[in-house]
């Protein structure tokens, strides 16, 4: 029987939102006859071994009902371990993969998938590499631009920040951070920058972007395994007629994630629109080094104008409910995920020139520092 961990919750403000991500994802992959193990990461950066059959009220406190304290080890011996007993020596968990379930903060943006590297523990979505790109707003709009896709303007806020190459309103986002926490509208450059300091969201850095209420949010889903492959497009909906940006709420708070979230789905739009969307899509998924299932997020115009946004390299619900021309099946997707995990590793060390040469005809150090 295959030997599988969720990775769910984490330091991050998508904590509860990752919960309920990873709960669904250990119900499907026990359908398929696999023995989940629940990891379970709490919000001061702890690690549980936790029944991930349970429901999510057991999960609200710092320390889970029933949860087994871990440690996360490198070395010579990595690996997940409980506490050793007083008589005897810990043993890891046995674990082929994992499924990283964590939305934002140091699960999404490359922290997690870089100590999972050096611990050697297979993981599913992106890389260190992908993830910190994805988390980083500036870079990826950077990335975006040079390629000549159609994004809208984004430049760094801060202090300094004395000039904007755009005219007001503005949109104020965390430059690492969710899709949706942390965002205001607002009307000028001194209101944006006295932000910094009341948002704790844009504490670590902001960007600023024209505010644009004529556009709407549109978006579909990638995969790389067993082959490329694009899912739906979606056009989330926002609550109400007053609604400025698709919020948080919007998308989470009515208990499941995005997949109970108001949309319409297959998205109304034209064969050509469709089209150029997708063809952006493969284009980013290629630009970022896709893998796993992410999900891309555009912006468009009642006249079919069409922006690149962002990536969401770890989505809600893993963007399951958007596989539905051909239906794909969550256990499915998941699977495969794992499959990738395992065939497509995620780091793989070069040390082609470190022969030692350099270090056998050097100097002494000191008279380096001469």
């Amino acid at each position: 029987m295959r030997q599988v961990g969720i990775v769910f919750g984490g330091p991050s403000p998508e904590h509860d939102i990752s919960i309920l991500t990873g709960l669904q994802a250990a119900r499907a992959l026990r359908s398929t006859g696999v023995q989940v193990h629940g990891l379970f990461w709490n919000k001061s950066g702890e690690w549980f071994l936790v029944d991930p059959l349970k429901e999510a009220q057991a999960f609200a406190n710092e320390r889970p009902d029933g949860g087994q304290s871990l440690y996360l080890r490198l070395g010579s011996e990595p690996g997940f371990y409980p506490p050793a007993g007083r008589l005897g020596r810990a043993k890891p968990i046995e674990l082929e993969a994992v499924v990283n379930a964590c939305h934002g903060g140091p699960g999404e943006d490359g922290s997690l998938q870089a100590v999972l590297d050096q611990a050697g523990i297979a993981y599913t979505g992106p890389s260190a590499r992908t993830a910190s790109l994805g988390m980083d707003k500036l870079a990826f709009y950077g990335v975006v631009a040079q390629a000549g896709l159609p994004a809208l303007q984004r430049v760094l806020l801060d202090r300094s920040t004395s000039e904007v190459p755009f005219d007001p309103p503005f949109i104020v986002k965390p430059r690492f951070g969710g899709s949706s926490i942390g965002i205001e509208v607002v009307s000028d450059l001194p209101t944006a920058q006295m932000r910094l300091g009341a948002n704790v969201h844009l504490r670590a850095g902001a960007v600023l972007e024209p505010y644009r209420p004529d556009l709407f949010d549109i978006q579909i889903a990638a995969r790389n395994y067993p082959g490329f492959e694009l899912s739906a497009i979606e056009r989330p909906l926002r609550k109400g007629v007053s609604k400025e940006i698709l919020s948080y709420s919007d998308k989470y708070i009515a208990g499941e994630g995005m997949s109970t979230a108001p949309r319409e789905l297959p998205a109304a739009v034209s064969n050509e629109f469709a089209e150029r969307l997708r063809s952006y899509a493969k284009t980013v998924a290629g630009l970022v080094g896709i893998r796993g299932i992410m999900r891309f997020d555009f912006m468009a115009g009642a006249d079919e104008q069409l922006y690149v946004n962002e990536v969401n390299t770890i989505p809600g619900s893993l963007s399951h409910y958007l596989w539905i021309d051909p239906k794909v099946a969550f256990e499915k997707l998941l699977s495969q995920m794992i499959e990738e995990a395992l065939e497509v590793p995620s780091f793989s060390p070069v040390v082609a020139g470190a022969d030692g040469s350099v270090l056998r005809s050097a100097s002494s150090i000191a008279a380096k520092l001469a």
